[in-house]
């Protein structure tokens, strides 16, 4: 639609209406000014400001339901110098019948007939650019916000996706420790059992949760340490340092779990002796600062992997804030580091 506003039914209630009296109001003065009489004046701007609000109207239609592309550009200035045309000359014809025994004002309505054609057609001429650059932004406004709908869509597909990435992946690696332990151990076996499942009725009952307290996070985090330890016993320890100011910031649900099981993958796997790991949790100006340590031996073949834990971490957080900073790593004498800064836009 070329004519949006004028086509709209809310704005079109007060727009050419509107029009046609600051039409009628500038034409009255300018023919009182010229030496009109107040009834001449006034019957002549009332009928040709109708003729404009009428214009105007007739433009909307037309435009309406045709508005014009590429090589029709020119019907923009075309179709209002025929409206104006048609509007000027029945606005002389009909008022030289209305006036036709006074004398002055028709040669004051003939002599002006040009300069009306020219003000008239100017005017419903820049009217009609003026719509057309309208509708073209909005026609582009209501693109974008389409296409970061679309976006938005899509990240919170892939964000879904991840997420349900997440526990398949971790279930998988349990369900595989309790296969192991079955024979051997079949009572951690029934205690790992019991552990996942009530880990999986928490987070599985709050998926739809994607963001949730440090609080919350940690707790979820201490229900699958406990499913770790059955497997690695008093191997595994786990050291928590946590801003008590931190409890209460908001996290995406299930971030640190991942970061965590690669700790443990990296930090037990192949090595017989007990491996500390450190959790530590700050808040840094208008960030939560996450840091996950564990221990590493380069040579060890337990290094080797798809990198899954660190790589949906990564995508997650580039999704949530379009930053590709937020997330760290280093190694420093058989020390590996994760380091994560949530933004708190609260």
């Amino acid at each position: 639609m070329l004519f949006n506003a004028f086509s709209n039914p809310n704005l079109g209630k007060w727009i050419i209406p509107g029009t046609g009296i600051l039409w009628f109001s500038g034409c009255f003065f300018l023919f009182r000014f010229y030496g009109l009489e107040v009834e001449e004046a006034f019957t002549d701007a009332f009928f040709f400001a109708l003729l404009f609000a009428l214009g105007i109207w007739v433009l909307d239609m037309v435009f309406s339901l045709f508005s014009p592309k590429g090589r029709n550009l020119w019907l923009i200035f075309l179709v209002p110098v025929t409206l104006s045309f048609l509007s000027v000359f029945a606005h002389r014809f009909f008022m030289t019948w209305w006036m036709e025994d006074q004398e002055e004002y028709l040669e004051f309505l003939h002599h002006t007939t040009y300069v009306r054609l020219a003000f008239l057609a100017l005017s419903e001429q820049m009217i009609a650019f003026l719509a057309l650059v309208v509708s073209k932004l909005e026609r582009q406004e209501e693109l974008n916000k389409r296409e970061a709908q679309m976006l938005q869509l899509s990240k919170d597909a892939e964000l879904a996706q991840l997420r349900q990435q997440l526990q398949p992946h971790f279930l998988f690696n349990s369900l595989n420790s309790i296969n192991a332990l079955v024979i051997k151990q079949p009572q951690k076996a029934r205690e790992m059992v019991l552990l996942l499942s009530d880990f999986l009725r928490g987070t599985i009952r709050k998926d739809t949760k994607s963001w949730i307290s440090l609080e919350e996070e940690m707790n979820y985090l201490k229900m699958y340490l406990e499913i770790e330890r059955v497997r690695f016993g008093h191997r595994l320890d786990v050291e928590f340092s946590i801003d008590e100011r931190t409890e209460k910031l908001k996290i995406p649900q299930l971030l640190i779990q991942p970061l965590v099981e690669n700790a443990i993958k990296h930090g037990l796997y192949g090595v017989t002796g007990e491996v500390k790991i450190k959790i530590e949790c700050e808040k840094e100006g208008n960030y939560l600062l996450l840091k996950v340590e564990n221990p590493f031996d380069a040579q060890s073949s337990s290094q080797e992997g798809t990198g899954f834990g660190l790589n949906s971490v990564e995508r997650r957080l580039y999704l949530l804030f379009g930053r590709k900073d937020l997330l760290a790593t280093s190694s420093e004498e058989n020390v590996f580091q994760v380091q994560l800064k949530i933004p708190q836009y609260q």
